[in-house]
């Protein structure tokens, strides 16, 4: 076959293009003019600047320079945007105070996370790491039309970067910081040819914890109380086995894959498919006491700020192997077809102590040995023993998307199906072993054999440029959704009595009869409880069977106008509306077994919630001004938020008990569970401006500012129970006493009205400034110095927004330095010091009530290093 050569016309030709290609580039960059962000927030490219919604656009270089390795590190990076890092490796994402606590494997998150514009169901999957992006494009508000399964809050759309035709080149980088941190990139693209390329991607990346962990053998010795040491630990010693600080709590030990392969079949179509591959096998995170709230009340930190004592080493395993691809058809010159998927099986175990090695004081004690069976304490035993522990799950889930697109000069659109399915399967369980009032345990095992989760939808969003300068745009999507328990079942009980979680292999006898002894770390076997699995539980009550299904379908929309004022600046405006599915929880026959009052009496309940709601009216303004140097964009927002998930041990009925209440135990009467409800409606209003300037030669200016009012409207059951037995001593306003008014929907609760509270996750205000300098030297050489200021406001963790000194559920405002100095040689390396969080202000990102005092996970402190990389 002979091959047909270019002719010399055309060789000139190719050149002269090119050349006039680099001549506007120089030019550009002689004339110091902003670049060209383009974005996917409408499901079709388009310039930032010329989509009308809320949408920050995050590249690969500001990841890197940050330090930012997972969706987590985009907290207060984006106008609005709060992480927080929730139970089970779930990640808690909020954007406009709207978010969702729920990771269980029927949880739905608030902010729909995206892979190449294809959704990721489970929150776990959050933690992944982020390399080799083209970007990461955040948008704010509902999205109930366009972005895969409806979202109330938002959408986080990870966008890997994508193989090239015809390009052969590569980098690699290395970072270098303390604890001992270890991270490695590489890129590598190989442009076969001008039809065919694969790209293939490796990172890495390994850190000490940075606490200060021991090991816990606490032997308690309290005469008062009838405890004396005997020289065997009281705490479970099965698995606290000495480990080093590149084990310890808050360490990293990650590591990713994707090989990608993208080919042009014709001049019309398009495919590609990728494999990507991630494994975690670090510690996890700590909930450490808050020893600044602490200081100065009996419940200060003994030893150092950051020391634990524990006898459960954190331990995750958690791999994601995911498939995706896509096919790309251009059926003419103005409509394309488009067809993607994404297969993805994550699998997770993980290990985690839940006290933390924090024991009850002496003064908190009010049990004592010998006890009677007469003599129930419901008081506080001197020793905390729990932890949580995932034995293994298997989340399976597949994503399909069909795309039609059009465009012609007045009317672009987007007609779309969507179906997802998850089979969610899990082994969990929970260990308090030593509990008042007899120091036996309490367990629970949940097993889950199968939680098939489906949504469907079928979409359209259409832009219709009506006038030369107008243009109004109609949406629309209509979702099924269906949750299911199939085979699930829970064993064991918090009821301490029973014996269960010995699993035949301890006696301790009987409460009030002679020989009666809890048991000690020796008394404990791997033939128990969750290492056992569910035959621990064999022969002591039927397990509750959770099978159960429930569906929902709403319709949701997006009404939009925009005006293009001049050809650099518009302004725009929309209605939009988005819901997330309601779900339901376990089995629960209490009220069958008990005397209840109300809603629940002789009836067995899955405790079914509702779908949540938002509505969204927003007015934004994006132009480009100062000959190109200047960009702004502004958006005012109000929403109103209704039915909203909450997810925790919630009140669900009061019932009659054997015998009144002792004066100890005064809520004995009360049945809490936990359980996912619907609460009240909140107005949202907030305002976000973003800025990006280049006010001279080889300067950027960037910065963004967030206003964000997020006031409880309707609350009328919501129940202060936080910290109850300790407000007086700490100077908090004492707990609302117990309803005992006509209304049984507020029985047992302590009723408090939180009108006008903020929602959690919520700062008021926030800002952030960074500013770098280019120094260009002979022969080529750069030097660019950079600074990130980042400010936020005081936040909340609950609903009940107490301001106290010692127990508080806010996080203070804070501010965080980042800063870096980087040279970049001609001969296409570089070298870049850094220091994050310069200030070394550690701060929180979740917290929780404690016996005195507060506890939460945290944020990284300090953290400095050196990156060198080379492209080739």
């Amino acid at each position: 076959m002979k091959i047909k050569q270019p002719s010399r016309l055309a060789l000139t030709a190719l050149a002269a293009a090119a050349l006039s290609c680099i001549a506007q580039h120089a030019a550009a960059e002689n004339s110091n003019e902003l670049p060209t962000v383009m974005v996917t927030a409408t499901r079709v490219s388009s310039g930032l600047l010329q989509t009308p919604v809320a949408v920050t656009a995050v590249t690969q270089e500001k990841l890197t320079r940050e330090g930012i390795t997972d969706v987590r590190g985009l907290s207060g990076s984006v106008p609005n945007m709060q992480i927080s890092t929730g139970a089970d490796s779930g990640v808690q994402i909020s954007i406009r105070g709207v978010s969702s606590n729920n990771f269980t494997e029927i949880g739905d998150p608030a902010v729909g996370l995206h892979v190449g514009g294809l959704y990721s169901p489970r929150p776990q999957g959050a933690m992944a790491l982020m390399f080799d992006l083209e970007q990461v494009e955040v948008l704010r508000g509902p999205q109930g039309t366009l972005f895969g399964r409806n979202s109330t809050a938002g959408s986080i759309n990870i966008i890997p970067a994508k193989p090239e035709f015809g390009e052969t080149y590569g980098n690699a980088e290395v970072d270098f910081g303390n604890y001992n941190k270890r991270q490695f990139n590489l890129v590598q693209n190989i442009g076969i040819s001008d039809k065919f390329a694969i790209r293939a991607t490796l990172s890495k990346i390994t850190r000490d914890g940075w606490i200060n962990q021991s090991q816990d053998f606490t032997d308690v010795y309290d005469p008062v109380h009838g405890l004396q040491p005997d020289g065997i630990p009281d705490v479970d010693q099965r698995r606290n086995s000495k480990v080093g600080k590149k084990d310890y709590y808050y360490n990293k030990n990650e590591w990713a894959g994707r090989i990608t392969a993208r080919a042009k079949f014709s001049n019309d179509i398009e495919g590609s498919l990728s494999y990507e591959k991630f494994q975690n096998s670090g510690a996890g995170e700590l909930a450490m006491k808050d020893c600044d709230q602490a200081a100065g009340t009996a419940y200060a930190c003994t030893g150092g700020k950051w020391d634990a004592k524990v006898n459960v080493p954190g331990k995750i395993d958690m791999s994601i192997d995911t498939v995706r691809g896509g096919l790309t058809w251009n059926l003419n010159k103005s409509s394309t077809l488009e067809y993607n998927f994404a297969y993805a099986d994550q699998r997770r175990s993980q290990q985690t102590d839940d006290d933390a090695g924090y024991h009850p004081l002496a003064s908190q004690i009010n049990v004592h040995l010998p006890v009677s069976s007469a003599d129930e304490q419901w008081g506080m035993w001197p020793i905390a023993d729990n932890s949580s522990n995932t034995v293994d799950s298997k989340y399976i889930s597949t994503v399909h998307e069909l795309q039609f697109k059009q465009k012609t000069d007045t009317l672009q659109y987007v007609l779309g199906a969507f179906w997802m399915h998850e089979k969610n399967q899990i082994n969990y369980a929970q260990d308090m072993l030593m509990t008042a009032p007899y120091g036996l345990p309490a367990s629970a095992y949940y097993a889950q054999a199968n939680r098939p989760v489906d949504s469907k939808a079928l979409f359209a969003q259409a832009d219709w440029k009506f006038a030369p300068t107008w243009t109004a745009t109609l949406g629309g999507r209509y979702s099924w959704d269906k949750k299911t328990d199939i085979g699930g079942r829970n064993y064991g009980t918090y009821n301490t009595y029973d014996g269960a979680y010995y699993n035949g292999h301890y006696d301790p006898g009987h409460p009030g009869e002679a020989g009666f002894r809890p048991h000690s770390s020796k008394d404990l076997t791997k033939d128990m409880g969750a290492f056992a699995g569910v035959g621990a539980y064999a022969g002591y009550g039927e397990p509750a069977h959770n099978d159960h299904t429930e569906s929902w379908k709403k319709f949701t929309y997006r009404l939009g106008l925009m005006k293009q004022l001049t050809p650099k600046d518009m302004v725009y405006t929309s209605l939009a509306t988005g819901y997330k599915a309601g779900g339901f929880g376990d089995k629960d026959a209490f009220c069958t077994e008990h005397s209840c009052e109300g809603q629940y009496a002789n009836k067995t309940t899955f405790l079914p919630y509702k779908p949540e709601t938002v509505t969204n009216l927003e007015l934004g303004y994006k132009g480009l001004m100062l000959e190109n140097r200047l960009s702004l964009s502004a958006t005012a927002f109000y929403s109103k938020y209704k039915d909203m998930q909450v997810t925790g041990e919630a009140f669900m009925t009061k019932f009659k008990p054997d015998a009144p209440c002792p004066s100890e135990n005064p809520g004995c009467d009360i049945h809490k569970t936990w359980q996912t409800v619907n609460v009240g409606v909140v107005d949202i209003a907030g305002l976000e401006l973003e800025v990006d300037y280049k006010p001279w030669a080889g300067a950027r200016l960037g910065g963004f500012f967030s206003y964000l009012s997020t006031k409880m409207k309707d609350y009328p059951s919501y129940s202060d129970n936080w910290l109850c037995d300790y407000r007086g001593e700490m100077g908090a306003p004492a707990c609302p006493p117990t309803y005992s008014g006509s209304d049984p929907t507020l029985d047992g609760r302590n009723v408090y009205d939180i009108t006008g509270n903020q929602l959690p996750l919520a700062p008021k205000f926030s800002f952030g400034v960074s500013f770098s300098q280019d120094f260009n030297f002979g022969g080529g050489y750069k030097l660019t110095p950079w600074v990130n200021v980042k400010w936020q406001d005081k936040m909340y963790f609950t609903l009940r927004n107490l301001d106290n000194a010692h127990i508080s559920d806010a996080q203070a405002a804070f501010t965080k330095i980042d800063a870096s100095i980087k040279l970049v040689s001609p001969k296409q390396w570089h070298i870049e010091a850094y220091v994050l969080n310069l200030g070394n202000k550690v701060t929180k990102n979740s917290l929780m009530a404690g016996d005195g005092w507060v506890k939460a996970t945290w944020n990284d402190p300090r953290m400095f290093g050196v990156r060198v990389g080379v492209e080739y």
